[in-house]
C-alpha cells in the first residue's frame, strides 16, 4: 500500500487508495479543521503538498483556494484522493482555546442521591449464620441490593461502607470510606465539552477540564454530524459516541490528577447537553432529529450505570442525563432555565443561549415559552472566510479609528484569524463608521474620497468588495462574512420578537435579558446591541449568567430535589416552532436589517 509522510511530525502512515486525504488523516487521529465534514464547502481543510503527485484541482477547489495558495502546493484534503506515496505539511495546529467553565449559581440545599453509610459485618457462627447481605439490609432497612454489589468483593468481618444511590446499594467498600465521595458535572456543547470534579460532601468544585468536542472530526454542527451518522449506518453512531465517551474519560483522568483523587471515588456523573449530543452520548440514533418533523427518540432524564456507555468511574457509578424539551430545546436549556429560576419569576424575563442555535426562553409571570433559531456558526467564528474558534491567535475585538484598525488578540499573539466575538465587533464597527449599510452591503469605493481614512480599508476583488482587517496576515472580511452575521442576527432577533408577540408583551415590559452559553459570555453588550442582535431598549437589562448548562448539571449532582424539579420544569416549557408561526418569514426579513448606529 502507498504511504503518506506527515510533517512536521515526520510520521508515516499507510493508506488505502480510494479514500480522500481528509479521511486518511482523520482515521489516523490527525487534526485537520473540517467544519463541513468533508463536503467541499468551507475551504478550511488545507494541507501543503511537499512531494508526490495528485490530480489537478477541479472547479470547486479552485473557487475555495487563492491562486497564490495553489502555486505554493496548497490543496483541500477533502477534495483530493491520493494514489501514490505522498509527503504533506499540516497547515493548522490545535491551539489552546478559551472555554467557559463557570457561571452564576443560585442558592439551593444539598440533597444528594449518593450517600455513604458505615455498617458492621459480624463473623458468622454455627449459631448465627446470617448472610452478609441480610446483615447489611437489617442495618439499612429501606435499601435494595443487586447481585452485582455482592460480586464486587469478598466479605470479611468488620466495618464496610455501603454506597447508596437513593435506596439502591450501588457499591460496598471495605472499611470506612465516608470521607471520599466525589462526582463530576459535565456540559457537552456542540463545540466544547467541560468537566468539573465536585466534592459531594462539601459541594466544592475541585478541578476543571475542557476541550473542543472530539466530534469536530465529523463536522462542526449537529446537522453535519447527524448526516455523518446517516451516511455511515454501519458504524457512524458508534464512532460519534466513542468520540464523546473517550474525551470525557480523558478529562476525568485530568481532573482527578489535578485534585489527586482516584476516579474509583467518583460515584455520579451528571450531564447537561443539547438533545443531539445527549442522543449521541447514549448511543441512541439521532437521525430523526435531522429531518421533519424533528422528533427526538427521548427527552426524559436518564439515570443509568455509567459503565453502560464506557465511562470510567467507580464500579457502581451512576450517570444522570438532564431532561430535554424537544429536538432543539435540550437539557442545556432546561438547565439554564432552572439555574435562572425562570419558573419562579413574577415578571418578564428573557433567557438566551447564544451558539450555533440560539435557544430562547421567555418567562412571563411564570408561563414559559421557548423557541430555537438557526443562528448558524458565524458567532462561533465558523463559516467566516478568516474565521476560527476562540483560540490563541484569534482576533476577539476590533476598533476602527482614523489612525487605522486596532484589534485585540487572544494570547497576545500575531493574529491568524478572527473568532465569534471578533467578527461581531468588526461588523459593529463597519456599521458605525459607515462602511456597511443597514441592508448589509459594503458601500461602493467611488463613494469615498481618497483622502477619507476609510478609503484604503476596502478593496475590490473582481466585483466584490472586501474589508482589509490585516494586510500583513492577509485577513479579510468579505461580503459573505457580513451576510453570515446578518443571518445570525435575523434568526436570534426574530425568535426574540416572536416570543414577545406570542406572550402579548412589549419590549419595554421586559425586566431582564439573561445571556448564557460559552459564546454568549464572550459577546459584549455593545457588539450585541451595535449589530442589532439585541434591541437597544434592553441594553441596560442584560445579565450574563455564564455556563448555565454545567451549573445545572452541578446542581442536579448535588440534589435529588433539583433533578425532580428540572424534570417538572421541562414538562412546563411550551415549545414554539418559529417556521410555523404566522408571518414569520416577513418578521425574519425585517430582522435582517442592521440598526443605524452612526
Amino acid at each position: 500500500m502507498p504511504n503518506i509522510k506527515v510533517q512536521p511530525s515526520g510520521n508515516v502512515y499507510e493508506y488505502e487508495v480510494g479514500k480522500t486525504l481528509l479521511e486518511v488523516l482523520l482515521e489516523e487521529g490527525i487534526f485537520v479543521d473540517n467544519p463541513c465534514n468533508g463536503k467541499g464547502l468551507c475551504g478550511k481543510c488545507k494541507v501543503r503538498i511537499l512531494a508526490g503527485e495528485l490530480s489537478e484541482p477541479e472547479d470547486t477547489e479552485r473557487k475555495l483556494l487563492k491562486q497564490e495558495e495553489m502555486e505554493n502546493g496548497v490543496r483541500l484534503s477533502c477534495l483530493v484522493k491520493p494514489e501514490t506515496d505522498l509527503e504533506i505539511e499540516l497547515m493548522q495546529k490545535e491551539r489552546k482555546h478559551q472555554v467557559l467553565t463557570g457561571g452564576y449559581i443560585p442558592s439551593f440545599a444539598f440533597d444528594q442521591d449518593i450517600q455513604k453509610i458505615v455498617v458492621e459485618i459480624q463473623k458468622p457462627t454455627l449459631e448465627d449464620q446470617t448472610s452478609f447481605e441480610d446483615q447489611i439490609l437489617r442495618q439499612i432497612p429501606k435499601a435494595s441490593l443487586e447481585l452485582g454489589c455482592l460480586q464486587m468483593r469478598e466479605f470479611v468481618p468488620g466495618q464496610v461502607t455501603v454506597v447508596l444511590h437513593g435506596n439502591q446499594v450501588i457499591q460496598i467498600e471495605e472499611g470506612n470510606t465516608t470521607e471520599k465521595m466525589y462526582g463530576v458535572a459535565v456540559d457537552i456543547g456542540t463545540t466544547t465539552v467541560v468537566c468539573t470534579l465536585i466534592d459531594m460532601l462539601t459541594g466544592k468544585e475541585l478541578a476543571h477540564a475542557s476541550m473542543i468536542n472530539a466530534q469536530k472530526h465529523f463536522g462542526l454542527d449537529v446537522l453535519t454530524r447527524i448526516t455523518y451518522e446517516l451516511e455511515h449506518p454501519e458504524d457512524g453512531l458508534e464512532k460519534l459516541q466513542k468520540a464523546l465517551v473517550n474525551s470525557i474519560n480523558e478529562m476525568i483522568e485530568d481532573i482527578c490528577c489535578q485534585a489527586e483523587v482516584s476516579k474509583e471515588w467518583i460515584y455520579e456523573i451528571a450531564v447537561g447537553a443539547n438533545c443531539t449530543m445527549m442522543h449521541m452520548l447514549l448511543g441512541v440514533p439521532a437521525t430523526s432529529l435531522g429531518r421533519s418533523p424533528y422528533a427526538p427518540v427521548f427527552v426524559r432524564g436518564k439515570d443509568i450505570k455509567a459503565k453502560e456507555i464506557g465511562l470510567c468511574a467507580a464500579e457502581g457509578a451512576r450517570l444522570y442525563c438532564l431532561p430535554s424539551v424537544s429536538a432543539y430545546i435540550g437539557a442545556d436549556i432546561v438547565a439554564g432555565a432552572y439555574v435562572c429560576q425562570l419558573q419562579k419569576e413574577s415578571g418578564n424575563v428573557l433567557f438566551i443561549d447564544i451558539g450555533t442555535n440560539g435557544e430562547i426562553v421567555l418567562s412571563s409571570h411564570g408561563r414559559l415559552l421557548c423557541c430555537s433559531c438557526a443562528a448558524g456558526p458565524a458567532l462561533e467564528g465558523m463559516n467566516i472566510s478568516s474565521g476560527m474558534r476562540a483560540a490563541e491567535g484569534a482576533i476577539e475585538d476590533v476598533t476602527i479609528t482614523e489612525s487605522g484598525i486596532e484589534w485585540k488578540v487572544i494570547g497576545n499573539e500575531k493574529p491568524i484569524g478572527i473568532c465569534g466575538s471578533g467578527i461581531l465587533a468588526v461588523v459593529k464597527e463597519l456599521l458605525r463608521v459607515g462602511l456597511v449599510r443597514k441592508e448589509g452591503a459594503f458601500i461602493k469605493l467611488n463613494k469615498l474620497e481618497e483622502s477619507d481614512y476609510r478609503f484604503h480599508m476596502l478593496q475590490e476583488n473582481g466585483k466584490k468588495r472586501e474589508f482589509i482587517l490585516s494586510e500583513e496576515q492577509k485577513l479579510l472580511i468579505t461580503q459573505g462574512d457580513i451576510r453570515q452575521v446578518q443571518l445570525a442576527k435575523g434568526a436570534i432577533l426574530s425568535g426574540f420578537l416572536a416570543l414577545l408577540k406570542k406572550a402579548g408583551i412589549q419590549m419595554e415590559d421586559l425586566d431582564k435579558v439573561m445571556i448564557a452559553g460559552q459564546f454568549g459570555a464572550h459577546l459584549p453588550a455593545d457588539s450585541l446591541v451595535g449589530t442589532g442582535i439585541i434591541p437597544k431598549e434592553v441594553q441596560e437589562k442584560l445579565v450574563y449568567v455564564g455556563n448555565s448548562s454545567k451549573t445545572g448539571a452541578y446542581m442536579a449532582l448535588m440534589s435529588a430535589k433539583v433533578k425532580r424539579e428540572m424534570e417538572e420544569l421541562a414538562g412546563q416549557m411550551d415549545y414554539m416552532e418559529l417556521g410555523a408561526t404566522e408571518n414569520y418569514e416577513r418578521l425574519f426579513s425585517e430582522c435582517l436589517i442592521f440598526p443605524n448606529v452612526k
